[in-house]
Formats: structure tokens, C-alpha cells, sequence
């Protein structure tokens, strides 16, 4: 899939004192979501983890993106060794747009930037993308990444 972006200096505390995140840590951040990643390797190359393994569809493939991405001390996510087994969905799912939430943004703003005036409504689709990582709408942070998928 690539290599994503994410803010490093942000996210969620993973390990212990001002270590950077450890490859284990990162696993067990983004085992404790059960996504579905259990054939997933987290390796950490300086400040970029490396996805290796498969995964069942493509949002769970996203999602894992998002769980070790939105980590401090995380600026890059690479994906090119994880494969999305498409024969378990029966079709190809479209790929979500993945939005870096600046300040004063709220899910309501987001949903809005994102799907088109009117469309704030809407953020109750990207709340649900986005979890287990997000456990409540009002909680996110400048430097967070999102998920944003297509309206069907």
C-alpha cells in the first residue's frame, strides 16, 4: 500500500520513560484492538515501523495504519509487506482517505471538510472508522491521524 505520514512529537505514550516505541510494545498496542492482525509483524526502524503479514480486508489494514501510527514518536508507517486477502470479502473495498486532524477540528468539522457542506452529520461514520482507537467522539488532537472512509 505505502508509506504514510504522521506527526512524531504526537500520540498515544507507548513503552516505558522517554524511550522510542519498541517493536513489542507496538505489537501489543495493536493486538490489544483485536483488529484481526494476529499474522501482522511490527518491525521499528528508527522512527518508522514496518507492517509485514496479512490481514482479511482492507480496513483492518487501515486500521492497523492508524493504531501504530498515531503513536509518539511515530512518523512513518510502511506497509509494502502487508497483504490484504480480498477472497475473504468476496470484492475489493475502496481505500480511505486519511486525514491529519488540526486544531479546532471536531469530527463534525472533519465530516464536513471531507464529504461536503451539510455533511456534518456524517461524522458518526467517521467515529465508527476510526474505532476501538477512538473511544469517544470529542476525543482527538491536533497531529492525529484518521481514517476517513468513502460515503457508500
Amino acid at each position: 500500500m505505502g508509506l504514510f505520514d504522521f506527526v512524531k512529537s504526537v500520540g498515544k505514550k507507548i513503552g516505558i520513560g522517554d524511550e522510542e516505541p519498541k517493536a513489542e510494545d507496538l505489537k501489543k498496542e495493536l493486538d490489544s484492538h483485536n483488529l484481526g492482525t494476529d499474522d501482522v509483524q511490527v518491525v521499528v526502524e528508527g522512527d518508522k515501523v514496518v507492517l509485514t503479514g496479512n490481514v482479511t480486508n482492507q480496513e483492518i489494514l487501515e486500521k492497523a495504519i492508524i493504531a501504530v501510527g498515531n503513536s509518539l514518536g511515530i512518523s512513518k508507517v510502511e506497509t509494502d509487506g502487508l497483504k490484504v486477502d480480498n477472497t475473504t470479502t468476496g470484492s475489493v473495498v475502496k481505500s480511505a482517505v486519511f486525514y491529519t486532524v488540526k486544531k479546532g477540528d471536531n469530527l463534525w468539522k472533519i465530516a464536513e471538510s471531507q464529504y461536503g457542506k451539510g455533511k456534518g452529520a456524517k461524522n458518526t461514520v467517521i467515529f465508527e472508522a476510526n474505532r476501538p482507537m477512538l473511544s469517544h467522539p470529542d476525543k482527538i488532537y491536533p497531529g492525529q491521524v484518521l481514517r476517513i472512509p468513502p460515503l457508500d
